[in-house]
């Protein structure tokens, strides 16, 4: 069954683990254009395929995420960047927001609950975009 809000996700995680568990999840809730990256560079390096939701961990060896996220959001601001992290520290969700991550999320029992709610929540907001800022075409034929 296809999805009707297909996205283009990026999982960047050093653990081959949870990235598969993400990447297997989204698969289960039929999201099919997902590009998987070992680490920071990797993504950063791939930004022209155009993702739409990243999945970026915090805590990678080769670069850390806030570093990835703040370089992914100078390339473009519009992608949702998703922080996912080990640690339950205030100061990293906070940090995480205000370098332009979407939402913070915490790597425990319930982190594929965590992601679906959080790709709801992506679909709600850029229904509301749609609505609050209509196409050109749309505007328009609101004169006619």
């Amino acid at each position: 069954m296809e999805n009707q809000n297909q996205f283009k996700f990026f999982i960047v995680d050093d653990d081959i683990f949870c990235a598969n568990l993400y990447e297997q999840h989204l698969i289960n809730i039929n999201y099919n254009d997902i590009t998987y990256f070992s680490n920071g560079n990797d993504c950063l390096s791939n930004l022209d395929l155009n993702p739409e939701i990243i999945f970026l961990d915090h805590n990678m060896e080769d670069i850390t995420g806030f570093e990835v996220l703040k370089k992914i959001k100078r390339y473009n601001p519009n992608i949702y960047v998703v922080m996912i992290s080990g640690q339950e520290n205030i100061k990293t969700a906070v940090d995480a927001l205000k370098y332009g991550a979407f939402d913070y999320i915490i790597k425990d029992a319930d982190v594929c609950e965590k992601i679906n709610l959080i790709i709801n929540k992506i679909i709600q907001v850029k229904a509301e975009l749609k609505k609050a800022n209509p196409s050109f075409i749309q505007r328009l034929l609101s004169f006619i």
